[in-house]
């Protein structure tokens, strides 16, 4: 039987702000990356999102980023790599308290934004994260693109790589994602990304912006959660691979305490 983990980037609210349905994604994802405080997420988030995702069985990850809040870690950041493997530190271990606290655990790590795009291609910035999630706990994944300096660190590490794709992003025909100041480059039509789920979990590839195929070797797929369209997407991304015999179910398992609709 086919199983494939579903993820989203969830807890980016700030203080008395809000961003997305955190509630109705947990219902449907299978992990969440959550915010660690750097680029969104606060405390109270953090605490009430891990519990949120403890209490429906869905695994919780890290999503570490750049500290740029007023720039949503969407923007680079010029930082050295100590610098980088200290923020790192310090936001998992933010991270593993909250998880403790709502009775679940960190599983594995997710760069976010800029970090994640800056990390997959820069071994030196790779190195710096992937060296941080291994001296904090090295039972801990690292899920990035397949081929990425990330994932490579990962190995080197004795990291468990784990390969992502993502449903609501436009791919170039190298493989790459399409850059987010593009036109385009983010899909919000729940039956077309569905769709490209599909042919990613059972033919293994996605279709580039100029109509090639391009290979993707994922054992997750993310769908971005501050997506005014986030949880429709998520839900019939979710309806289709059920309805074709897929399971939908964490890659690193989780901690929670029912393990619900959400694993």
């Amino acid at each position: 039987m086919t199983t494939i983990d579903l993820n989203s980037d969830l807890g980016e609210g700030y203080g008395a702000w809000t961003l997305g349905d955190d509630q109705a994604m947990l219902d449907v994802v299978s992990s969440a990356n959550i915010a660690c405080g750097a680029h969104a997420g606060d405390p109270v988030v953090m605490l009430a999102t891990a519990r949120a995702a403890a209490a429906r069985g869905v695994a919780v990850g890290a999503h570490v980023a750049y500290r740029d809040l007023l720039g949503f870690g969407r923007r680079p950041v010029s930082v050295t790599p100590d610098e980088l493997h200290a923020d790192v530190v310090h936001q998992l271990g933010a991270m593993a308290a909250a998880a403790r606290v709502a009775g679940t655990a960190v599983t594995y790590v997710k760069p976010h934004g800029a970090l994640y795009n800056t990390a997959c291609a820069d071994p030196v910035q790779a190195e710096a994260v992937v060296r941080a999630v291994a001296e904090v706990d090295p039972s801990l994944a690292v899920l990035a693109l397949p081929d990425s300096e990330l994932l490579r660190a990962a190995e080197r590490y004795g990291l468990r790589p784990v390969t992502e794709a993502f449903a609501d992003r436009a791919y170039e025909p190298d493989g790459s994602l399409v850059s987010r100041r593009t036109p385009g480059a983010v899909l919000h039509d729940p039956d077309q990304v569905a769709a490209r789920v599909l042919r990613m979990v059972t033919e293994g590839v996605a279709t580039a912006v100029d109509g090639s195929d391009v290979p993707v070797r994922a054992e997750s797929v993310c769908v971005h959660g501050d997506s005014p369209s986030a949880v429709l997407m998520a839900q019939a991304i979710r309806a289709l691979l059920t309805a074709q015999g897929i399971t939908v179910a964490p890659f690193a398992g989780s901690s929670g305490s029912s393990g619900s609709s959400g694993s």
